[in-house]
């Protein structure tokens, strides 16, 4: 009884949040002194009453469920009582006439601590121990040996850095997340409560039914589409992987097989416009792009990422012999589902139409919200249980919350990063690099978002690589949108990267497969996208963007990509035309490494050959048609 009176507290809070977003979205944040500490502790309080201790360990014992309560009334007790004295210094914060006693500095390290810990219990150790490190690096790096060593922080300068203040806790990520990327959370969960998963799996089903293994194109569509509205990779793989991964299998695909393809088709919802998980509105903050220009920008990207996941499914089904789903077990689309996909047409709709009058991505959200819950009530479901409204409301507070918990601990980073310099220093290594070779700089940025972005969702993932690597960013010769884009790619496919590969754990469930196995299948079926973000950064055009657009360098790099996909796709499944053996295989593989050699004359000896082969491939099976010759396997086309 106790734990469930809790829990309802935490619901309640989480409803307080959904309404004060609301009103701030509409009219701005009322006073940043006050209200970005007051609202981070109302997320900490939901947070930790939604999903105590005792939910994660629940242990029989009365006198160990006791602790677990202790340990959480602690750990809320620490970060509450550092909020209170961040408040009642929030006046003299402003004209930096501040003196900070031993006291306060203790009490602030407590709510740092119990932060990270928060944030270890929401995130796995990734996030919460390079906030770990960081604060431990800022409180006694001079003992280091060597280039790590720093010249040395007091307490007070580290406390006041990562908690008094503007630039650590409550710094921009934290004003962000309230003005602009709360509201977007909270229209994920709207949407997700309303039923538009359901309608959307049948229509996707209906459209790929002709395609061989259609169930697995239908996923694809399906939580695509949802993904980029959700902001969760794990969210959408378990809203939409219930409905698709029981369907994959029943077409003849093995289980990893299936969990892969829900869990790539779930991390692309993330990249996909308008709304990529809502890390649009924060890119067009951050690099001051307006937003439909993002859109744009994303698009072709997205458009490839989309295509080379469906033809690796093609190839996949075609090398097993899995037929298209019969036509008398397609789902005969009624009116009614025409009506249902209203519920998640119109409130995208209406944040493009909100957008392009010139309104904020702020007030955007706000009416997409308020459309998303009336075209919700076109659900049965939902006009004879209306207080789902209401739920659902709550629960997007709580979803906020947990991502407000993950942005505190970005800010413990960034003000460590700037108070060392380390940001800096990572900065000029990678520049200097990048004098001699931007692909090594690259490769060593997209290395550092897969690290950073494990465990995280979009939003977190992006806002601390971009925060932590911006420098390293602006060091680059390349578009800033171009930039934005390769690390919000990284950022988003560490879902699908080992060891944590969150997506893959999400569907290794629901697969009943090995969660390793799934994420393994997940990197062969989402490889290109590893590839796309190289491409487009040496040809910006691929962008559409007008300042580095040329037309001859967007037919020439399209041209290249489909070949790209074309190639790794067929490698990877062993199938093209027909079945292909390992040095076709093989050889596949070393077109698709030409193709991307930009600058050099490699990338058009690629392209002949890739050219060459795709045209035999086909000619075999044409000459046993015509002549009725026997087929026999391809070793080396």
């Amino acid at each position: 009884m106790f734990a469930f009176s809790i829990r309802q507290l935490g619901m309640a809070v989480g409803l307080v949040l959904a309404g004060v977003t609301v009103y701030t979205s509409l009219f701005g944040i009322f006073d940043p002194g006050y209200q970005r500490p007051l609202t981070f502790a109302a997320c900490i309080v939901a947070a930790v009453c939604v999903k105590p201790l005792v939910s994660i360990y629940p242990l029989s014992q009365r006198g160990a469920r006791f602790l677990l309560w202790v340990l959480d009334a602690l750990l809320v007790a620490m970060i509450l009582l550092a909020i209170q004295r961040f408040v009642s210094y929030a006046d003299g914060m402003q004209n930096m006439l501040v003196d900070y006693s031993r006291l306060d500095q203790l009490i602030a390290l407590g709510g740092l601590i119990a932060l990270i810990e928060l944030t270890r219990r929401e995130f796995g150790l990734g996030l919460s121990l390079f906030a770990a490190v960081t604060l431990v690096y800022c409180l006694f790096g001079e003992m280091l040996p060597g280039g790590l060593r720093h010249a040395g922080f007091s307490l007070d300068q580290v406390m006041q850095g990562m908690w008094y203040g503007f630039t650590g806790v409550f710094g921009t990520p934290v004003a962000v997340m309230i003005e602009l990327l709360f509201i977007y959370i909270i229209f994920g969960v709207i949407l997700e409560a309303t039923g538009a998963g359901p309608a959307l799996v049948r229509m996707a089903i209906r459209v790929t039914g002709w395609l061989p293994g259609g169930p697995a194109h239908a996923a694809i569509l399906a939580s695509m589409l949802f993904g980029t509205m959700s902001g969760s990779v794990a969210a959408n793989v378990a809203g939409t992987g219930a409905f698709t991964i029981p369907m994959i299998k029943r077409r003849g695909f093995s289980p990893a097989f299936a969990g892969a393809v829900e869990a790539a088709a779930s991390t692309g919802g993330q990249v996909i416009p308008p709304v990529m998980g809502a890390a649009a509105f924060m890119m067009a903050q951050l690099t001051g792009t307006p937003y439909l220009l993002i859109c744009v920008a994303a698009l072709l990207p997205a458009f490839f990422y989309v295509a080379a996941l469906f033809c690796a499914v093609f190839y996949e089904a075609r090398r097993q012999g899995i037929k298209p789903t019969p036509a008398d077990e397609l789902p005969v689309l009624t009116r009614q589902d025409w009506v249902l996909s209203l519920m998640f047409v119109a409130p995208v709709i209406t944040v493009i139409g909100v957008l392009a009058s010139g309104r904020s991505p702020a007030m955007a959200g706000v009416w997409a919200v308020i459309v998303a819950v009336v075209f919700g009530f076109l659900n049965p479901e939902m006009r004879r249980r209306p207080q789902e409204v209401i739920t659902a409301l709550s629960r997007g507070g709580i979803s906020g919350s947990r991502i407000m918990i993950a942005v505190g601990a970005i800010g413990v980073v960034i003000a460590g990063m700037d108070l060392t310099g380390l940001g800096l220093s990572f900065a000029q290594s990678v520049a200097a690099l990048g004098e001699q070779s931007l692909f090594i700089s690259l490769l060593l940025t997209a290395l550092g978002c897969l690290i950073l972005g494990m465990g995280m969702p979009t939003l977190p993932a992006y806002l601390i690589i971009v925060l932590v690597m911006g420098p390293a960013l602006a060091s680059f010769d390349v578009p800033i949108v171009a930039a934005h884009l390769f690390v919000l790619y990284f950022g988003v496919l560490s879902a699908v990267t080992p060891p944590v590969a969150i997506a893959a754990f999400a569907a290794a469930p629901l697969a009943e497969a090995n969660p390793v196995k799934v994420s393994l299948v997940s990197m062969r079926l989402t490889m290109v996208g590893f590839v796309v973000p190289f491409l487009f950064v040496f040809n910006p055009s691929l962008l559409l963007l007008g300042d580095h657009f040329e037309w001859g360098a967007l037919i020439w790099g399209v041209a290249r990509i489909i070949l790209v996909i074309w190639a790794l796709t067929t490698a990877f499944a062993g199938y093209g035309a027909i079945k292909l053996g390992t040095v076709a295989r093989a050889f596949r593989f070393a077109i698709a490494a030409l193709l991307v050699a930009k600058g050099t004359s490699f990338e058009v000896v690629g392209f002949v050959l890739a050219i060459a082969t795709l045209g035999a491939s086909y000619l075999q099976p044409l000459k046993r048609r015509w002549t009725g010759a026997p087929l026999s396997q391809s070793s080396s086309e």
